[in-house]
């Protein structure tokens, strides 16, 4: 699966040219929010700083806003057009609420889940819809468990590999390039989030499916989300029109009463950074260790 690991400054690129049609498509990931958001509910947590990772154009921002008005939002992508989207979005969405004098200013910022650019210990949940499956998940959940605060909490969804797999077996009976992204499996993720430190880690699968009248028009779907072939191991050059054909006709065998599926595997996850025996969570985010702690080991 490494050798098929997306090349980030495609992923970047592919998302900064799809900022401004991507809420039109982005059907999927409204679904996969609106799932993640209740499960969230259940969540006991009161955060001081919330991050939302792979921010996009910020269609969660103002729901994440309501859920917890008193908290300090950081809105994070890799890709700076998606941020400016959601500066706007999340303007027009408070309307003139945002002039209130308890609402902090949204802060953005352009950064990499595998490296990000926050002080450790310094927020109190993460919200990740669609977006670590761009990532190595040992960076990434390492990276998460570091800037997470004492009993702070981590909730995300994920892509699994059997995502798109009508797409996938239709590109494989034209050649042998890797025509769809890969994904990780779930206990791969499963393993990195134990890995990382972070615990009471639970992780389950929901199958989503979209239709489309055509296969081009799913594919035109992926491309202007910006969630296209990105693979660092993808054939180079243009696709000919004999080729795309072969695809086409091949993608033919999943259609089903009138319509082509487009199968998508969420996983769905969360974890926590415990407070260890000793430690104390200052306000400003420092954890201090007590000398008879640092005495016992």
């Amino acid at each position: 699966m490494a050798e098929y690991r997306p090349d980030k400054f495609k992923v970047a690129q592919s998302f900064a040219a799809a900022a401004t049609q991507y809420d039109d498509v982005a059907v999927l990931q409204r679904q996969t929010a609106d799932e993640l958001l209740d499960r969230l509910s259940l969540m006991t947590v009161e955060p001081e700083r919330v991050l939302d990772l792979g921010a996009g154009t910020g269609r969660n921002l103002a729901l994440l806003h309501q859920r917890y008005p008193q908290a300090q939002l950081i809105a994070m992508d890799i890709a700076a057009g998606m941020l400016k989207q959601a500066k706007k979005r999340f303007r027009d969405d408070l309307g003139f609420k945002r002039w209130l004098p308890q609402n902090k200013a949204l802060q953005t910022i352009t950064g990499d889940a595998e490296s990000l650019p926050l002080a450790d210990n310094s927020v109190d949940l993460v919200f990740a819809n669609l977006a670590l499956q761009w990532c190595d998940p040992k960076q990434s959940f390492k990276e998460i468990q570091r800037v997470l605060r004492p009993n702070g909490l981590l909730m995300f969804t994920s892509l699994g590999p059997d995502t798109l797999t009508e797409l996938r077996q239709a590109w494989a009976a034209v050649d042998a390039y890797p025509h769809v992204n890969v994904f990780f499996d779930m206990h791969d993720v499963g393993d990195a989030m134990t890995a990382s430190g972070l615990a009471d880690c639970v992780l389950d699968v929901e199958p989503y499916t979209l239709t489309y009248d055509t296969a081009m028009a799913m594919m035109r779907d992926l491309k202007i989300l910006g969630a296209h072939n990105v693979n660092e191991g993808r054939r180079r050059g243009l696709t000919g029109k004999n080729v795309m054909k072969n695809v086409i006709t091949a993608y033919e065998q999943f259609r089903r009463d009138g319509l082509l599926p487009a199968s998508y595997e969420v996983v769905f996850g969360h974890g926590w950074k415990l407070q260890q025996a000793g430690q104390q969570h200052a306000e400003d985010g420092s954890v201090h260790v007590s000398i008879n702690e640092i005495q016992r080991r």
